[in-house]
């Protein structure tokens, strides 16, 4: 399929060109997963007002959605010749925990799942440009996945949140996947 040139205030999301196809994967996998988790656990959301349900929703959208979306060759690229939106990047994902409060879940867990993924992500993003890189990022999230199962009272539901939630953050983002900050450096791929 051919690129489509994305315009500059979805770069963020999407990188600067993107297939079509990959468009709708991405848009595809965040909505039916999203309206899965919604249906298969309609607890999640019961007696709720309709803004905080909403927010909640479209907050796991995002999570959702951007592990297929970092994954792509040109948000991967966009990021690794961007050193400095990565890092701000990686700051300001605390949807895990905004979704634990609007769900009136269990704020320590959250906190959790977020302090190691942040410093995990930060960790990964330091070896940009390195071999052992993809290693270290794979190693912290299969901890983190093997941990997170047994952290006391989750739902499933937060399970599934937080389990791609460091996917996101911690792989599908922190990694470069296509090494482009290796050829930007020089380095022999």
């Amino acid at each position: 399929m051919k690129p489509i040139r994305i315009p500059s205030f979805l770069h963020d999301v999407f990188g600067e060109k993107q297939t079509s196809g990959s468009i709708l994967a991405i848009l595809l996998f965040g909505g039916i997963l999203t309206s899965a988790l919604y249906l298969v656990f309609p607890e999640m959301t019961s007696q709720m007002p309709v803004w905080r349900s909403a927010a909640a929703l479209l907050l796991i959208f995002d999570i959702f959605s951007g592990c297929i979306a970092n994954f792509t060759a040109s948000t991967s690229n966009f990021y690794a010749a961007r050193r400095t939106n990565r890092i701000v990047f990686i700051a300001i994902h605390f949807h895990i925990v905004l979704v634990a409060i609007l769900l009136h879940g269990d704020i320590w867990n959250s906190l959790g799942v977020w302090a190691y993924t942040v410093i995990g992500a930060f960790i990964v993003n330091a070896l940009i440009g390195k071999h052992s890189q993809p290693f270290v990022a794979g190693l912290l999230l299969s901890v983190g996945f093997g941990f997170i199962p047994m952290l006391p009272g989750i739902p499933p539901f937060m399970l599934i949140i937080s389990l791609l939630f460091m996917l996101k953050v911690l792989y599908s983002f922190a990694v470069d996947h296509y090494g482009q900050a290796r050829r930007d450096s020089g380095e022999e791929l």
